[in-house]
């Protein structure tokens, strides 16, 4: 049965581990493939197949009439190291390909797989997988009849500035919200899994397990505060800059810089130093604004 189970699937069930620790959810409650999807930023078909892992992993049950029910909290997925163990996957190195011709203007709105075949010099069966995967991220979609476009995305510069000072607005706030509460075994995976991204040997296509690794700690902080509309306001947020962020371009001076910051906000949240961690949030927000827009 688990000879079935695609990488695609595993990391997507994984992360709905994730999700079931960070918002600190309870056996018994019911879990909505059309949220989950929207907060994972992927479309609901691939939820629905991780689902089913979870299902017959014991996770998760389905009831008649109410869906699929949480059955017990599972540990946390071990944290990953990001490209150690035999280095970056063909796949991963033509998403970020694909990401840094979209933002070089090379790949338009609408697109064909011909095009990308020239451009990217692969063969079709190769390409295909990899626009399954950005599809099941929601950020592509096939057009009625011919080729592909995308949904999404972040790209002229006010529209990055924009959502910064979004997330500048509700992300502090976040930390400041009554009942504000994070799972300790929450905080503590993400603790070791900056770590273990701070020790990995750098590639260029690292900069996927990065992006995630940051969207699972921002969101994770927005799912703290039990506030429905900031969470599904920073779901969103995550969703419209993924692919942008996939086209690293900071280096690695950059990603120690946010790591770092990230475990000092981790640090001041364990300890319940909730006004600090807003306040060194906020300054994270400002710096990695700052760093992005100096590119522009």
């Amino acid at each position: 049965m688990t000879d079935s189970i695609t990488p695609l699937q595993r990391a997507l069930a994984d992360r709905i581990v994730g999700l079931v620790h960070s918002e600190g959810l309870q056996a018994g409650t019911r879990l909505k493939e059309a949220r989950i999807a929207e907060t994972l930023g992927v479309s609901r078909s691939p939820v629905r197949a991780a689902m089913e892992i979870l299902r017959r992993e014991g996770v998760v049950t389905h009831e008649p009439n109410r869906g699929m029910i949480l059955a017990v909290v599972p540990a946390l997925p071990e944290a990953d190291q990001p490209e150690a163990a035999g280095g970056a996957s063909a796949l991963d190195r033509m998403l970020v390909q694909i990401a840094r011709l979209r933002h070089e203007q090379q790949i338009g709105d609408q697109f064909t797989e011909a095009e990308l075949m020239r451009l990217l010099e692969v063969e079709r069966p190769v390409l295909r997988e990899a626009l399954a995967r950005i599809e099941d991220l929601g950020t592509i979609s096939r057009r009625s009849g011919y080729g592909w476009q995308f949904t999404q995305g972040l790209r002229d510069s006010s529209a990055k500035a924009e959502s910064y000072r979004f997330r500048l607005l509700i992300e502090p706030a976040a930390i400041m919200e009554p009942g504000f509460a994070l799972d300790p075994e929450w905080i503590t995976q993400m603790q070791r899994e900056h770590e273990a991204m701070m020790t990995a040997t750098w590639q260029e296509s690292t900069s996927i397990a990065l992006f995630e690794m940051n969207a699972r700690f921002h969101y994770g902080i927005c799912a703290g505060s039990g506030n429905r509309y900031i969470t599904e306001a920073m779901a969103r947020q995550n969703q419209l800059r993924r692919l942008y962020n996939y086209n690293w371009r900071l280096g690695e001076g950059r990603v120690r810089v946010t790591c770092q910051e990230h475990l000092e906000i981790l640090a001041r949240l364990a300890a319940g130093d909730l006004e600090m961690a807003a306040l060194l949030l906020k300054r994270h927000l400002d710096g990695a604004r700052d760093a992005k827009v100096s590119l522009e």
